[in-house]
């Protein structure tokens, strides 16, 4: 029932729309419409992450794990959004405070899913699949690194953002396999943190690479998509 939630439907179509609409506002570089195509979509998926939470657990002592862990999504959701907020402005100062308030929303991430997946079974529940996110986190480093070396502050920044959103891909993994979410929302989970991770390489690609609108083509309907299905995270709990 909760999963036809007709508000939920609404604020996921909203949130497409508006996500469309910026795809087509950094294509022809209208800024007003980019400003508030990309605040409707984050706030979007913020409302979604809300209303699911009050359709969520109960409030028996049975419950408060699941309570803890919607709790902690949302706030990673208002923090993305916070960080979406951020990169509408130029300049380095805004990027590093957008890069913060991301990888908050990641650790709010990590610590909802410690909830109801005990941390010391992260690395054996995600088995090879941990390797990864690993994997790909290493070659982003070794492919920056040249580029961030030099900045006291990235050089710190950018690292530390992998390796957490590594151990939130790893911990969406686990939480999955491990049947600590019922099937269909363990797999928006890992889905939704998978689609991130794939987003955050268009922003790291556009900011240290090649800057251009293919990366926005491709990295703002990813990043979208996953922050949607971290919110849809919460429905029917």
């Amino acid at each position: 029932m909760t999963r036809c939630d007709p508000a939920l439907v609404i604020l996921t179509i909203g949130c497409a729309i508006a996500c469309a609409a910026l795809v087509v506002a950094e294509w022809r570089a209208v800024v007003r419409l980019r400003i508030a195509a990309k605040l409707g979509a984050s706030a979007a998926f913020v409302a979604v992450g809300l209303r699911a939470y009050q359709l969520g657990p109960g409030s028996g002592p049975q419950d408060a794990p699941l309570a803890w862990f919607g709790q902690a999504i949302v706030a990673g959701l208002v923090l993305g959004a916070i960080g979406d907020a951020c990169l509408l402005a130029a300049g380095k100062r805004w990027f590093l405070a957008g890069l913060a308030s991301f990888l908050l929303g990641h650790l709010a991430y990590v610590a909802g899913i410690a909830q109801i997946a005990p941390v010391d079974r992260w690395l054996p529940g995600a088995g090879a699949l941990a390797a990864i996110p690993v994997a790909i986190g290493l070659v982003v480093l070794a492919r920056l690194w040249p580029r961030i070396r030099g900045s006291g502050v990235m050089r710190l920044a950018v690292p530390a953002y992998v390796v957490i959103i590594c151990v939130m891909v790893i911990a969406a993994i686990a939480a999955a396999r491990d049947a600590a979410l019922p099937p269909a929302n363990g797999c928006r989970l890992v889905t939704g943190a998978c689609l991130f991770f794939v987003s955050d390489l268009s922003v790291a690609r556009d900011r240290f690479m090649a800057k251009g609108f293919a990366n926005k083509l491709w990295g703002l309907p990813t990043y979208y998509a996953g922050q949607l299905l971290i919110a849809w995270t919460l429905a029917g709990l």
